[in-house]
């Protein structure tokens, strides 16, 4: 149906089941995608564009040109949103994404001071590991 594994395809019907999600409450249109491509892009209509009806949810799918692939994306896309919509802060993108912003996020003027001492530590020990400098070998 979709253009891939069986196996695929059926974990993507579960977990659409699982979440509510039944293919008569989706709205499907095929419409041309954009960006680069050239003439393949404005001829075809490989994007897919899927409407949630009873959450109002609409995503876009454009990541290859054949557009059953582009159904099965679209589709693994909205599971994601509704997922994120029900489930809240406990997404698996909400989480990669808080924690790119704790690393991201600067850190305090007393982790920084203890780095830098940190550092300075490190740079005396190594200091002590040359040999003496009047020393000829």
């Amino acid at each position: 149906m979709f253009g891939v594994t069986p196996q695929k395809e059926n974990a993507l019907a579960r977990r659409m089941e699982k979440l509510g999600i039944r293919d008569e409450d989706l709205e499907e249109k095929f419409i041309r995608g954009s960006g680069s491509g050239g003439q393949k892009i404005n001829k075809t209509s490989s994007c897919v564009q899927l409407l949630h009806t009873p959450s109002g949810i609409e995503v876009k799918c454009q990541q290859t040109r054949s557009q059953a692939l582009n159904r099965y994306y679209a589709r693994v896309l909205l599971c994601e949103q509704i997922e994120e919509k029900v489930l809240g802060e406990k997404s698996k993108r909400r989480q990669k994404a808080e924690k790119i912003r704790r690393q991201k996020r600067k850190r305090s003027k007393r982790a920084q001071e203890k780095i830098l001492q940190d550092k300075k530590a490190t740079a005396k020990k190594k200091q002590l590991r040359k040999p003496p400098a009047g020393s000829s070998d």
